[in-house]
């Protein structure tokens, strides 16, 4: 028989479910160790873009980097008792429990590297795909219908085939994975190795494998990219350059996975003169605007894309925050969100629908070192 204070938990969160029943829920997770690291669960008032906390889930560990299955039953996290190292980050598989934000944890499994730091999700719903940051490498693990992740089938060291250079293994920073939007192939970036490598995927299999038309496309040296986003129209890559404080646009030939740099352009003001590193990117749904965020000028970068797919700075926003980390935008296109990762916080603004404009909308919402942020329809 249940005691007092669980049926009054129990009526709370059944009460929670109902009076958010309509709302999305927003993930955020806590980059931090011990009881500060966490996945915070928030509904999302898509009227006013207000946040509203719902659940903590606590069972991980220094948790960088999210992301949710098609089908949006299940939910992923890196895992790292430390993250950077000595040992193997592990890939956390939960269930998403109804409306209330509960995650219930599945399993885990080694991401055979060490500091993971992206994980995406193949069209299926079959394969889970990691880029290990430290060990210069990318992964990828079958997923069983329940969500139960297996073991890794998959894991190519991005210093592979990197003639002349003894330092490859070293220097390899695999950053970012994601899959392209026809779920054949799979691009990921490397920040220490300035190089964006392509790889075909095999959903049957879960494996992946470099795309023998076009392996890899190297950036400048010294660029850093970082994040890539593909344009809602499947034929244009753009892709965020840390350490250059650039974003490079990219022709993509479906059929092939070929890329072809056609641009690259600032993220910060000409006369800014202070240190700065780009961290994330992000398009809207009708494929008109982008944003980038910058640590050090703490701001977000805004550019309209043209009907050729170059693009056009039109201003920078304070992130109302230190170290903007991560970006999401709702997928009417409405709301952009930003995890100020060193400011503790996250920041909500409109997004203007012709101009493109940002618009602080209310006070950021506290909380520790957030990281990555995912959306839940």
């Amino acid at each position: 028989m249940k005691t007092p204070c669980l049926r009054l938990l129990a009526l709370l969160l059944l009460l929670c479910a109902t009076a958010h029943a309509d709302q999305p829920l927003v993930f955020i997770s806590a980059f931090a160790s011990g009881e500060k690291g966490a996945i915070h669960a928030f509904a999302f008032d898509t009227a006013k873009g207000a946040l509203e906390p719902l659940q903590r889930t606590t069972d991980i560990r220094n948790p960088f980097f999210l992301a949710v299955s098609p089908d949006h039953r299940f939910l992923y996290a890196t895992d790292a008792a430390h993250f950077g190292g000595p040992e193997d980050s592990q890939v956390a598989s939960y269930a998403i429990a109804g409306r209330t934000g509960q995650l219930k944890r599945i399993n885990q499994q080694s991401a055979r590297g060490i500091a993971s730091c992206y994980l995406d999700v193949d069209a299926t719903g079959a394969v889970v795909l990691a880029a290990n940051y430290s060990s210069g490498s990318v992964t990828s693990l079958p997923v069983q219908k329940d969500g139960m992740l297996q073991a890794a089938t998959s894991l190519i060291p991005h210093s592979t085939g990197i003639a002349n250079d003894k330092d490859a293994k070293e220097k390899a920073n695999a950053h970012s994975i994601v899959v392209s939007p026809d779920n054949r192939f799979v691009l990921a970036a490397d920040l220490g190795i300035d190089r964006i490598l392509v790889y075909r995927l095999d959903p049957a299999t879960g494996k992946i494998e470099p795309n023998s038309a076009q392996p890899f496309v190297s950036l400048p040296a010294g660029s850093g990219p970082r994040h890539l986003a593909f344009h809602p129209n499947g034929r244009r890559v753009y892709v965020i350059n840390e350490k250059l404080n650039t974003v490079t646009f990219f022709d993509y030939a479906p059929e092939t996975a070929t890329l072809t740099a056609r641009q690259t352009i600032p993220t910060l003001p000409a006369d800014f003169t202070g240190k700065s590193y780009c961290a994330d990117l992000k398009i809207t749904p009708d494929g008109g605007f982008l944003y980038g965020t910058n640590r050090g000028h703490d701001s977000i970068a805004a550019y309209r894309i043209g009907e050729d797919g170059t693009l056009t700075l039109l201003g920078f926003e304070p992130s109302l925050g230190k170290g903007p980390q991560n970006l999401l935008i709702t997928p009417d296109g409405r709301w952009l969100l930003c995890a100020n990762m060193r400011a503790n916080n996250v920041a909500v603004f409109q997004i203007e629908a012709r101009s493109g404009k940002l618009t602080a909308g209310n006070a950021p919402v506290e909380m520790p070192s957030p990281s990555c942020i995912r959306w839940l329809p």
